[in-house]
């Protein structure tokens, strides 16, 4: 029986955009809903919290040691040391109610993030490519929730899932032009659990925590279910490989809407969990941003 371990005390609404920083041997993730990036350190056991000042989908390592963080209206490059932000980019069309969720970068340094209304979830989501140069381009329309986005280790296969459709897709990537083609069904999940976010480990599978599922699921190249984890809660909202060795399995939950009885029954709720899977995953890619490097 696959064992997992509670990573501190803190218990987050919406826990979300596990990334491990391979450099600093820490643990980065926010909670949406708080809103709040956390940062935990492996050595110590220390785990820091960065109020935001909007809601934050997720976040990804920037090149110059900086973190993006995709806010409700802007993608802003957060920095640590001194808690100040700086917008690197905004979507060229406001439309109320909207906010960005799920987002990683390719292996070629672009940031992919998808938008979504944070209250009707109707199908009026757009999944952006931010550039070297800082252009946001719009790549697909009519989402209803962005998640999984995730590359296969070759970056050549890119996966992104509407969550309200209950599938994950896989495209044929071009890691030269950045352009997705090829759509087609990866992997489905049974309602009401539905595909949250991903990550892929270094054999090529992809990992996927199902919201409302109870578990995280790894999934072969071709798609056929290989594992399951089943986890403690039944909102499981993410995952990412991380540890000394890359081989701690992360996963972030979720504790919103939950009744009190629910609560009690499922401590671990908003809690992010650790747990041995027996593989090891991939270096995070990290955001090239041309701007920062001529500045230099």
């Amino acid at each position: 029986m696959t064992t997992l371990l509670r990573v501190g005390e803190q218990t987050d609404i919406l826990g979300e955009s596990p990334l491990w920083h391979e450099i600093e041997q820490a643990l980065y993730w926010v909670d949406i809903r708080r809103p709040a990036l956390r940062r935990f350190d492996y050595a110590s056991g220390r785990i820091d919290t960065w109020t935001l000042p909007d809601l934050v989908g997720c976040i990804a390592l920037c090149d110059d040691g900086r973190l993006l963080v995709a806010l409700t209206e802007r993608i802003a490059a957060f920095d640590p040391a001194t808690g100040s932000l700086a917008t690197i980019a905004t979507p060229p069309t406001h439309i109320p109610g909207h906010r960005f969720n799920d987002g990683r970068c390719d292996r070629q340094g672009r940031f992919w993030v998808g938008t979504m209304h944070n209250i009707t979830r109707a199908p009026e989501g757009v999944l952006y490519r931010l550039d070297h140069r800082r252009q946001l381009a719009a790549m697909h329309s009519g989402v209803c929730i962005p998640n999984s986005l995730a590359w296969s280790p070759d970056g050549r296969t890119m996966y992104f899932a509407d969550s309200l459709l209950y599938t994950i897709f896989a495209y044929d990537f071009d890691p030269i032009s950045g352009g997705m083609s090829g759509k087609r069904v990866f992997a489905t999940s049974q309602a009401p659990a539905f595909p949250d976010g991903s990550t892929v480990d270094a054999e090529g599978y992809l990992w996927n925590a199902e919201f409302n599922g109870w578990r995280v699921v790894r999934y072969a190249p071709d798609g056929r279910i290989d594992r399951i984890i089943e986890v403690p809660t039944h909102r499981p909202t993410c995952c990412a490989f991380g540890g000394p060795n890359l081989d701690i399995l992360y996963i972030t939950t979720a504790s919103q809407q939950m009744s009190a009885d629910e609560l009690e029954r499922q401590p671990l709720a908003g809690g992010l969990l650790a747990v041995d899977v027996g593989v090891c995953g991939l270096v995070e890619s990290r955001f090239l941003d041309s701007r920062t490097a001529s500045a230099e």
